[in-house]
Formats: C-alpha cells, structure tokens, sequence
C-alpha cells in the first residue's frame, strides 16, 4: 500500500473530504499543522488510538496530544484553571499545549492520555483546525513519523518514512513553526515547562507574570535513585517529547561543535565559520542571518538533509539558547542523546 497525497492548496475540498472518510473509518491520517506534520486519529475511539500507536512504533505509556478546533470544544474535555485559560485565549490556535484536568466522562480514550487523568489540548491553526470543527470530535495526533526519529516537516518527510503504512497523507507544503508546540502545565500555582517549543517561554513569563519552572532531567533514568527502567522512565512521562531520546536521525549527532571533522555532515548557525568546514561531506545552515524563527522552522528539514547523506556523524554549530533557541537545543540534545 501507499499513501494518497491529496494537495490541500489545489484541491481543499477534496482534502477536507476524503481526511473526514478515513477519520470516520477508524484510520490515521498525516496532515500539516504549523509546528510538525501529525498522524492523526479519532482520540475517543481505542482502535483508531491503537493504530497510531502501531503505525508509529511508538511505547503506549507515552501519551498523545489532543487538538481541537477551539476553546470551547476544549472545554468539552478539559478543565482550565484562570492562568491555563488566560494563556489558551492568548496563544490558541498556535503552538501551545497545555496539560489540564480530563473531564470524567469526556470520552478521550484512555489510551490516547496513556491512562493518566490529565490531558494535553492544543488547537491548530489553518486547515487542521477546520477539519477538527467538522469532524466534532478531538483528534489525537503526534508527529507523523516513526518513534523516535525526526519529526516530519513536510509530505514528503512523511511518504518517505510512512507512506506504505497509512492511507492518506494531506499535503500543506512546509509546516511554519518547524518545531512541536511548547507543553505547559499549571499545578498548585506553580507554572511547569514540560516541552519547550513553538511559543518561547519568555512570551508566557511575560503574559502570566510567573516563572515557567524547567524540569530538572529528562526522563532517561540519569538522575540519582533511578534505574532507568521502563515502569521508572514510564511513572515521570507526562507529556509527549519527555524521553531523552527523541528526533534522532540515524547518523550520530555532535553538539556545539567548534571544529568540523572530515567527512561529517555539519550544521551551522549565523555567519560564524567553523574550522575543518571545507573537509565537510555536507555543509547546511539553520539561518545565515542569525535569526531563530528561521532555524526553528528548518531544523527538522536540515537534520533529515543531513541524514540523507549517508554519514556517520551530523556535527551541529552551537545555538542560542533563549527564545526559540530553547525549543531548538532540547530537540538537538535529544537527537544526540544516547539511543535505546
């Protein structure tokens, strides 16, 4: 089997359409948000759940986003304290998650919330969110590749990784943002970064006058007292992206590399040369102008270009780490990070 890919730009009716038949039917589908392109499903059905989980690869006590079309369908399933429902009517539709109370009786499987009583709820811009509005029913939708690898930031990165294990692939043309939404969770008061992404922390800080707390390790197992093992590593997994391991390419990957070294694939950032460029198999930048919206959106890109080469080795420049260089190191330190 492959995937059909329907252009949205050409045909939105035909898009609209046919996304809403296979929906119906119980299947996932790939289509563009702005931050990653998603495999989405029906999340209050188990068996349209179960084969995201399967088409993905991906460990079932890892839970998945729901989207929905607006604040007041998000209602519907979650409940939202003052500070959560002040951020959503500042941030919605765009790349912010956030992790509130599940209603009883919502109807989100539990399977899509990995069984626990909160949920992550963001509203998409542009087409997913109309085709949410007509569906009625909140769609549960991680990045539409294989788990652990590099979030897909076009068709093609998904016909080329999914494409024989899914009926329909929705084609948006390249996805704006370039990185997952920021994951945030209001609890006793206290305002916790469970992901950064798409929305810099600054902006929250600056919007709720709080402190976004940082979590203190990724769940890998390395801080003291833990084991690693995957019931540990499965009692601290909250939300989605929170595995040490995470948007790896197969070649190993470098971080904040001062020297190149031959035949290496390298990445850099703004105009600052990189000694050993020259002896590079490949040489990319994130942004020649130092600009991080624009790394953002072509990091995924440029790491699967890499990839592509065949090389053992991606050495990447190093990156800013404020504003969206936040959500632009946490995904590089996880491609680099030791694999499973």
């Amino acid at each position: 089997m492959s995937a059909r890919i329907i252009d949205i730009s050409r045909e939105p009716d035909l898009a609209l359409s046919e996304a809403l038949t296979v929906l119906f039917a119980g299947q996932p589908i790939a289509l563009p948000t702005e931050t990653v392109y998603g495999l989405a499903a029906d999340a209050t059905n188990p068996a349209a759940i179960t084969r995201i989980y399967e088409t993905k690869g991906r460990p079932r006590f890892n839970p998945l986003i729901c989207h929905m079309a607006d604040l007041a369908m998000a209602e519907r399933y979650g409940t939202f304290d003052p500070v959560s429902r002040r951020l959503a009517e500042a941030f919605w539709p765009g790349p912010l998650t956030l992790v509130v109370p599940l209603k009883r009786n919502s109807g989100i499987h539990s399977l899509a919330t990995a069984g626990l009583d909160s949920v992550g709820i963001r509203v998409p811009r542009g087409f997913a969110g109309e085709l949410i509005r007509r569906f009625d029913r909140p769609l549960a939708a991680p990045s539409a590749n294989t788990s652990g690898r590099i979030s897909p930031t076009s068709a093609r990165h998904v016909a080329e990784d999914l494409g024989d294990r899914i009926a329909l692939i929705l084609d948006g043309g390249a996805a704006m943002v370039g990185v997952e939404s920021t994951i945030v969770k209001v609890e006793d008061g206290r305002l916790r970064l469970l992901r950064p992404g798409g929305v810099a922390a600054e902006e929250i800080e600056s919007l709720t006058g709080l402190y976004l707390e940082r979590p203190v390790t990724a769940a890998s197992g390395e801080t003291s007292g833990e084991d690693g093992s995957e019931a540990d590593i499965e009692a601290r997994i909250e939300a989605p992206g929170m595995l040490s391991s995470h948007y790896a390419p197969k070649a190993g990957v470098r971080l904040n590399v001062e020297n190149a070294r031959p035949g290496e694939a390298l990445i850099l950032f703004g105009s600052r040369d990189v000694p050993g460029a020259d002896k590079a198999a490949a040489v990319y930048n994130l942004s020649p102008s130092g600009d991080l919206g624009e790394a953002a959106a072509r990091l995924f890109d440029l790491l699967h270009a890499a990839d592509a080469c065949g090389v053992d080795t991606i050495a990447v420049a190093p990156v800013p780490t404020e504003g969206l260089g936040e959500a632009i190191n946490d995904r590089l330190e996880r491609a680099g990070a030791p694999r499973p």
